[in-house]
């Protein structure tokens, strides 16, 4: 038996989310699917310690801002919700206070929680690149971060190594350890 997906338009998904029984809820919209994008305590804490250590160094050299697992972003005409994701100055001054953010993040991380779906992640990084974004894939029961840099080879940085912000937010670093439960 092959399961049956209903594919909605972006005008199905506005009014979707727009319910009152969705108001509380973190939906995102991919290639004409409505996808429920619940957290948990554990990936959101180590959402909230990347978001902290991102937060501390942008935030006083008035870099861009920082949001959380709350906030969505249009990523190459999708709606998607990264756990934590940064969006430069330079690039938008002031985020939306309704809706899904019209310009991409410049940075987003995703912690892989046990019940994502390795295709829906897969899926989601395609449209990361597609829209030029760095991703910080984290996987917190491998201990382990995956970096996807546009027009770059996948980095691994181990529990032992250090994120940096590179190009992007240069002098940025936070050791992977730190975002990790002992």
């Amino acid at each position: 038996m092959v399961d049956q997906i209903n594919l909605y338009t972006v005008e199905d998904f506005d009014q979707f989310i727009a319910l009152p029984e969705n108001a509380d809820r973190r939906f995102e919209f991919i290639d004409g699917e409505i996808i429920e994008a619940p957290s948990n305590p554990f990936s959101s804490e180590i959402a909230i310690l990347i978001a902290a250590a991102l937060l501390s160094f942008v935030k006083p050299r008035r870099l861009g801002r920082i949001t959380g697992e709350g906030a969505g972003y249009i990523v190459a005409g999708r709606r998607i919700s990264p756990d934590v994701a940064f969006v430069a100055a330079s690039r938008q001054d002031q985020l939306v206070q309704t809706g899904y953010n019209p310009v991409a993040p410049d940075l987003a991380v995703e912690v892989v929680a046990p019940t994502d779906r390795h295709p829906a992640i897969r899926r989601k990084l395609a449209i990361y690149a597609e829209a030029g974004v760095l991703v910080w894939l984290v996987y917190p029961t491998r201990r382990l971060v995956e970096v996807y840099a546009p027009d770059q080879p996948v980095q691994i940085v181990t529990a032992d190594g250090m994120l940096d912000g590179g190009s992007l937010l240069p002098g940025f670093r936070l050791s992977a350890s730190e975002i990790f439960p002992d």
